[in-house]
């Protein structure tokens, strides 16, 4: 007994020391500082409330190692994430080699009782495949392939074994997540008297987040994003002020259509502070813990209010999240010499772009974000904004600012000005911009202690 208590010891030593060591090494990256401070926003929630991650069954059956490394790393770094997965395509091919008709109506799958068997022999052969897969990575999973969803008819008559959820077992699913193992549930649910249903995914998702309030809503699938018009992933959407326009489009159809209402109606039951990222495997860390991300992050959000002028503007308001989101105090001109050309400010004055203007050029005079607006997208809604309205436009930025990693992947070019990095947007001719670095590269500085 003294031996095996030894061992655990040492198990708990070795793993604290190897989640240290990854720490420090994301720390030490370009973009580390980011990476860090979204580590900690995310640790500050209950374990349980970090993220429910829902995975469909195509990335399971294509990615099934990339998706297994995601939610290990996660794991790793001292976030537990609540996993739920489908396996639609893995029971279509079940149903198809046992000779069974499943109509579908209203979208739902009508389910027999030899489809919900099916439904049962395909679910948990797939979760006994994701949670050996996570623990080749070296993290203990746990399945939960029933027991965690009590669940109703949503109409026998109709749909046949198909469930409505009706409680999620918290405890159950705190209990695996505090033995220090993901939780990985399959959409499947459990009837009074012990039948099982079969659950719609997105009706799963639903229930767990709104049992559980998470901080992050993810959805894991091959394509890694919505995509916009031109088959380009949108990279943000903030639904206060996106969402009337976006349903509007005549591209927005369809599973398309479906898909941004679902999300609506998760994120009305979920905290304000709550988001949803679409992204891939491979692409979750990035879209986790960088201002860039991979994919398409999806919140209610605020208004974003564009004005012309500094009247416009709450002049207290818009000094206090400049110097908050610099961590330095403004020069007592500063406010004064503001030559206003446009500002896109989110209502809660929590982000803001302000633009002026340098004779006829455009120049980004301050992007400030609040640290605790980091990771709601208020920062990717605004830039979208003004970069939308300005498709010509200059910034600089202090060389060692860990926001450049965003800067650098946004901007179409950059040279470095003695303690400044010149970025610009929608220039080409080098002879018309290297004058303008020049300029904007002898500015006056705007904070108290900063090198001119």
């Amino acid at each position: 007994m003294l031996r095996r208590a030894r061992d655990d010891v040492f198990a708990m030593t070795a793993s604290r020391n190897i989640r240290q060591t990854i720490v420090q090494l994301l720390s030490n990256m370009s973009d580390g500082k980011e990476i860090r401070s979204y580590l900690n926003r995310f640790a500050e929630v209950d374990q349980t409330r970090f993220a429910v991650i829902k995975i469909g069954g195509a990335i399971l059956a294509d990615q099934l190692e990339e998706t297994a490394a995601a939610l290990a790393f996660l794991h790793t770094v001292g976030l537990t994430p609540i996993v739920l997965h489908g396996g639609g395509p893995q029971l279509d091919e079940a149903l198809n080699e046992r000779g069974v008709k499943t109509p579908k109506i209203d979208g739902l799958r009508v389910t027999s009782a030899e489809a919900l068997d099916a439904a049962r022999d395909v679910f948990t052969a797939v979760n006994i495949a994701l949670v050996e897969a996570v623990r080749a990575q070296g993290v203990e999973a746990h399945s939960l392939t029933a027991g965690a969803i009590e669940a109703d008819y949503l109409d026998k008559d109709k749909f046949g074994f198909v469930g409505k959820p009706t409680k999620v077992h918290l405890e159950l699913i705190r209990s695996v997540a505090q033995s220090g193992a993901i939780p990985i549930l399959t959409c499947l649910g459990i009837a009074p008297g012990g039948q099982l249903l079969n659950v719609n995914g997105d009706t799963a998702t639903r229930a767990l987040v709104h049992a559980l309030q998470p901080m992050k809503i993810i959805f894991l699938s091959s394509v890694g994003g919505l995509l916009d018009e031109a088959g380009e992933i949108i990279h943000s959407i903030n639904l206060a002020s996106d969402y009337d326009a976006l349903v509007a489009q005549d591209w927005v159809k369809d599973g398309m259509l479906l898909k941004v209402e679902e999300i609506k109606r998760l994120l009305d039951d979920a905290p304000l502070s709550s988001s949803v990222s679409i992204t891939t495997p491979s692409g979750l860390v990035r879209e986790l813990f960088t201002h860039g991300g991979s994919g398409t992050l999806v919140r209610m959000g605020e208004r974003i209010n564009e004005v012309a002028s500094k009247d416009a503007l709450d002049r207290a308001k818009t000094e206090t999240l400049v110097a908050d989101a610099f961590g330095a105090k403004l020069k007592d001109g500063w406010w004064a010499g503001l030559d206003i050309h446009e500002v896109h400010m989110s209502e809660s004055y929590r982000a803001g772009a302000i633009l002026t203007k340098l004779d006829d050029i455009i120049y980004l005079d301050k992007f400030a974000v609040l640290g605790d607006a980091r990771g709601e997208g208020l920062a990717r809604t605004v830039w979208r904004q003004l970069a939308e309205k300005n498709p010509v436009f200059y910034w600089r930025s202090q060389t060692a600012n860990g926001f450049n990693a965003f800067y650098h992947e946004a901007a179409d070019g950059s040279v470095r000005k003695g303690p400044w990095t010149v970025f610009w947007i929608g220039a080409s001719d080098l002879s018309q911009i290297a004058p303008i670095v020049e300029r904007i590269g002898a500015l006056p500085a705007s904070f108290e202690g900063e090198a001119p």
